[in-house]
């Protein structure tokens, strides 16, 4: 029998939760990869790789907290917890191939295409990842029309955001930039969400037993510490506190510091002058 699907079982408190963790991990994820660029003496690698996992984690954490709103109302859900965390793992690592190319070449044509059609792969991948990991009683189908436009919507994100990350400096910009991330990453959701329909075995009640929120918390709790800990960094770091005019100027246009003034060099004598010469031209006359 077609099973019932509901996205929105607390109303709009999983959607609007959802979409600000994607604008969180978007946020710190955008001032990692500018920081990495406005600073050629800092560890680029490092800043980076923080900034793909800042990314990847919020993308992740947008996901699951979305699908604590979802249930199908003749059968009870659960989670398969190796799945669930490899498609952390997945977010993670295709974000990162994409923040290292563009890094690293910059936003050039070639670069962006790839970098986006990889990472846009990516995240769907990790979205479908995630839905493999539903254990239900039935068997998951998805319209394949709204599969290919959820995955197209995901590589047109990614791309986005990618040349959003080389390109736009200013605190406010960036803030901006990670909204639209959020709106589209948020729309890449439920839009894959929108092609999946439920074909239940069996009738087994209405729905009971462990809610999602019991299942799916205790494995969000890493990722949101980690995005916590990422923010305590990027607010504390130098050169944000600096100031925004400070943070956005090219790290090779910033005013370097003086050299310590050298001390004055005393005036050459115009001619040779021994001491004792000197001693009775004062006391003569």
């Amino acid at each position: 029998m077609q099973g019932t699907v509901d996205g929105f079982r607390y109303g709009a408190v999983t959607p609007v939760a959802a979409y600000l963790m994607a604008c969180l991990g978007g946020a710190l994820g955008l001032r990692c990869i500018v920081r990495s660029l406005l600073d050629t003496q800092s560890w680029k690698p490092g800043w980076l790789g923080l900034g793909a996992a800042s990314i990847g984690c919020g993308i992740w954490t947008m996901h699951f907290i979305a699908m604590i709103g979802f249930q199908v109302e003749e059968s009870r859900i659960g989670y398969d917890v190796t799945l669930t965390v490899l498609s952390l793992v997945v977010a993670v690592v295709v974000v990162g191939v994409g923040v290292f190319l563009v890094g690293y070449l910059g936003a050039g044509g070639a670069a962006l295409s790839v970098a986006g059609v990889v990472t846009g792969l990516g995240v769907a991948g990790m979205h479908y990842l995630g839905m493999a990991a539903i254990q239900v009683n039935g068997t998951i189908r998805y319209a394949p029309s709204a599969v290919a436009l959820s995955v197209l919507i995901a590589i047109v994100a990614a791309t986005a955001a990618l040349w959003a990350a080389v390109t736009i400096r200013g605190f406010l910009a960036s803030l901006g930039a990670s909204l639209v991330m959020g709106v589209a990453v948020s729309g890449m959701h439920y839009t894959a969400m929108a092609a999946v329909s439920v074909h239940v075995h069996g009738t087994t009640g209405s729905w009971a037993g462990d809610a999602p929120t019991s299942l799916l918390l205790p494995m969000l709790v890493g990722p949101v510490i980690f995005l916590v800990l990422a923010g305590v960094v990027v607010m504390f770091d130098p050169l944000l506190v600096l100031g925004e005019g400070e943070w956005n100027g090219p790290a090779t246009h910033r005013p370097a510091a003086p050299p310590p003034a050298a001390p004055p060099r005393a005036a050459p004598l115009s001619g040779p002058v021994s001491p004792p010469a000197a001693g009775r031209a004062r006391t003569g006359g």
